[in-house]
Order: structure tokens, then C-alpha cells, then sequence
């Protein structure tokens, strides 16, 4: 018999392909004159010239890595920078800059969770969050869509440890959740809430400072943000803001903060020199 470990691959992509669902890369040019309304960068600041300056002169200084992890040499003063004109930016008390959106909410959501604890999530929320809730080892409460009586219901029938969490604008319907509401329902429940607000900064709140200090909920004790640096800044990255001691915590237990190199210098900068414009 040949030795065939991956036949099953041509398998899975047969069904994909009578079902109408390959995806495949569309590599795009530097220049086009096609109007993008599918990318994220809502601000037009990726390419911004001071943005893009502010980038160049970052790799120019620091290098075109981090060189190491976060703990190690990863660190650079200007990622310290970046952490802390972002926390002021949008109204909380330290930040935590990483790799990627995605990596931020698997820190937030598998660092302040745990095996005897529960996680209440939005049926809506990005892969992301989903992912974070299934490596957190924590039980999940899967809710409906903005819901806050679900979550209600779903926090006190657990009784323990617990947190909720909440896209602040939804990727794929695009509303917006009831922020104010769920403050409240998890604050009756001695729970934080972990909201994404990948889709709110840059375009809401006061100067685009985000969801949460739109609906005057930024710096709260019970609320933390995970952010991406790759949307209305046009960079790339993400960030953890909340109280001094979330950071702290997330530090010195977060994994994909841990394990992961740090972002890349020129990345820092130009989403410093977006959140400066």
C-alpha cells in the first residue's frame, strides 16, 4: 500500500468545492484605481504619509523585528509609548500591546478565566472570542444575540467566577451592542466585562476614543477593551486596556503575551503616529 497520509485533504476539499465554499487569495497592487470598500482601514490612515513616516522611521531605529519576545527583548520604549498614549487615548488605566487583535482576546479571555469559571459570550462575537472561550478551559455560556437578560440569567445560575463578553460593533450585522446595559447586568453580578472594540476606535466616542467611552464605561474597575492596531489605525497589532493590576496579571500569565514575539517595531510606529493624528 502507497503511504498517503494526506488523501483526507483532497477529501475535505472536494466537499468544499460541491458546497460552494474555497476560499482562495487575491493578491492586490500597490496602486489601483478601484475605490476599497472591503478593507478595514476606516480612517484611510494606512497610507497616510505621516503615518507611514512615522513607520519607516520606527524600522529605521529600532530594526524590522522585535527581536525576541515581550519579556525578553521584545520590549522597546516605544511599545511602551504606544501603551501608554493608547490607554490615555481611550480613557483606561495601563495597556498591553500584542502581535494581533486575535492574540489580544485569547490573552484577556484565557488569563483572566480558568478551569472552575465561566465565560458568557454574545452568539455574534468574532472567531476570535470564540477561540479565546475554548482555550480558556472554562465553561461557556453561549448567549442570543444582544441579550443582556440572557446574560443575567446565565451569570446567576453559575453563582461563581465569571466574566462576560461582547463585540462593541459586530463585524458581520454591524449594530451595535447594549454596552450600557451589560455594564450593569455584570456589575449586579460581581462580574467584568471584556468588550471588543476592534470596530468602535477611531469612529466612536468623543475624537473616536471608542465605544466604551461613548457610553461613559472607559477606566471602569469591572470593564476591560481588547483592540486591534490594524483597523482605524492602520497598522497592525493589538492591545489589552484595563485596570493597572488586569495588566499586570496578563503579563505574567497571558500566553499568546508570554510566547510571541513582540509586534514589529514599524507596526508601533505607525499606529502611534495614527493615534497621534
Amino acid at each position: 500500500m502507497s503511504y498517503a497520509p494526506f488523501d483526507w485533504i483532497d477529501d475535505e476539499a472536494r466537499r468544499r468545492a460541491d458546497a460552494g465554499l474555497v476560499r482562495t487569495l487575491c493578491p492586490r497592487a500597490a496602486e489601483t484605481e478601484l475605490l476599497d470598500l472591503a478593507g478595514n482601514d476606516y480612517l484611510g490612515l494606512s497610507r497616510d504619509p505621516e503615518v507611514t513616516a512615522a513607520a519607516a522611521a520606527a524600522a529605521r531605529t529600532w530594526g524590522a523585528g522585535a527581536t525576541g519576545s515581550r519579556l525578553v527583548t521584545g520590549s522597546t520604549e516605544l511599545h511602551a509609548a504606544l501603551e501608554h498614549e493608547l490607554a490615555a487615548f481611550c480613557g483606561f488605566e495601563a495597556a498591553l500591546v500584542f502581535s494581533s487583535g486575535y492574540a489580544a482576546n485569547l490573552a484577556a479571555l484565557t488569563a483572566l478565566t480558568g478551569h472552575d469559571s465561566l465565560i458568557v459570550s454574545d452568539a455574534g462575537n468574532h472567531a476570535s472570542i470564540v477561540d479565546g472561550c475554548r482555550l480558556s478551559r472554562a465553561a461557556t455560556a453561549v448567549v442570543p444575540h444582544a441579550d443582556p437578560e440572557a446574560v443575567r440569567k446565565a451569570l446567576r445560575a453559575h453563582g461563581g467566577r465569571a466574566l462576560a463578553v461582547t463585540d462593541s460593533v459586530f463585524s458581520v450585522d454591524g449594530d451595535a451592542a447594549p454596552l450600557g446595559v451589560l455594564a450593569g447586568v455584570c456589575r449586579d453580578a460581581g462580574a467584568p466585562l471584556v468588550v471588543d472594540d476592534a470596530h468602535g476606535l477611531g469612529v466612536l466616542g468623543e475624537g473616536g476614543r471608542g465605544a466604551l467611552a461613548a457610553a461613559g464605561l472607559a477606566g471602569g474597575e469591572g470593564i476591560v477593551a481588547t483592540l486591534t492596531l490594524s483597523k482605524s489605525l492602520g497598522s497592525q497589532g493589538g492591545a489589552v486596556l484595563g485596570p493597572a493590576r488586569v495588566v499586570r496579571h496578563l503579563v505574567n500569565t497571558a500566553r499568546t503575551f508570554i510566547f510571541d514575539t513582540g509586534l514589529a517595531p514599524a507596526a508601533v510606529g505607525g499606529a502611534l503616529g495614527a493615534l497621534r493624528l
